[in-house]
């Protein structure tokens, strides 16, 4: 959930600023031609009123997994933003107060089966700022994403492991490049395998549940090892065997090696 929200640094004017949002990932299933009015709850957990601006927005994931929003495609082949509206798109939030925003979403008849996505972006600023003209985009420097994901029918999936790397970061990890050549949009399980050079199983770690948007490419980073942390293990060499599930009939397997240094 928290690979879903997006949250940047405020402004000094706006040190103060306190806000949650949840949910931060909506996932609903839907058919052509269907309706749906769903709340997103916001919360001034601050001292001072804040005024919220909320905005439907298309967003897309970066080759690491993070949100990009600036940089997204607007209206692409699996944008669900043209059919979403919301309300209120500006409300003023008092301390300690909670407030719904909802969006409604009407899919097109015409809309083939697909994973599509919008999000709803929530910028925050001091309830006494100017909410006109040039002011408003200075006065508002915070912000949280819900990110919206809506599946239509169940078309076929196919998606492959293409790629296994080990990385130091400096925490041990190994990164598996995974490819979704399909129109579905599917969330990743599974585990990591460590074995030591008598094959016995030393370490078994999950692989995170993260998005794999349709025809798209994305790297999933496995944590094996921290030095500063108990998931630190001995040194030497090890095989690595990694699988992951993402809805198809088999498991997607590779294997690599790695070697933690003294």
């Amino acid at each position: 959930m928290a690979l879903a929200a997006v949250l940047l640094a405020a402004a000094p004017a706006a040190a103060q600023i306190s806000v949650e949002v949840a949910p931060l990932r909506v996932e609903l299933t839907a058919g052509p031609g269907s309706t749906t009015t769903q709340g997103i709850t916001v919360g001034n957990a601050g001292k001072d009123p804040v005024r919220v601006r909320a905005r439907v927005t298309d967003w897309d994931l970066s080759r690491d997994g993070a949100p990009q929003f600036e940089s997204a495609v607007s209206n692409g082949p699996y944008s669900a933003t043209a059919w979403t509206r919301l309300a209120p798109p500006e409300q003023v939030i008092d301390p300690g107060k909670e407030a719904t925003v909802r969006f409604s979403m009407s899919v097109p008849a015409t809309m083939q089966p697909g994973g599509y996505r919008t999000g709803v972006l929530f910028e925050f600023g001091p309830a006494n700022g100017d909410p006109a003209g040039r002011a408003r985009e200075v006065m508002f420097k915070s912000r949280i994403a819900t990110l919206i994901y809506v599946n239509i029918g169940q078309p076929a999936l196919a998606a492959e492991l293409t790629d296994l790397q080990v990385r130091q970061t400096p925490q041990l990890q190994v990164v598996a490049a995974l490819k979704n050549t399909s129109r579905r949009s599917v969330r990743t399980r599974g585990s990591l395998i460590l074995y030591d050079q008598e094959g016995r199983n030393v370490r078994e770690v999950p692989v995170p549940d993260v998005p794999l948007l349709p025809e798209s490419e994305r790297e999933v980073a496995i944590a094996v090892a921290d030095p500063d942390k108990p998931l630190a293990i001995a040194a030497g060499d090890y095989r690595v065997e990694v699988r992951i599930d993402v809805g198809l009939p088999a498991l997607l397997v590779g294997e690599t090696t790695l070697r933690v240094p003294k």
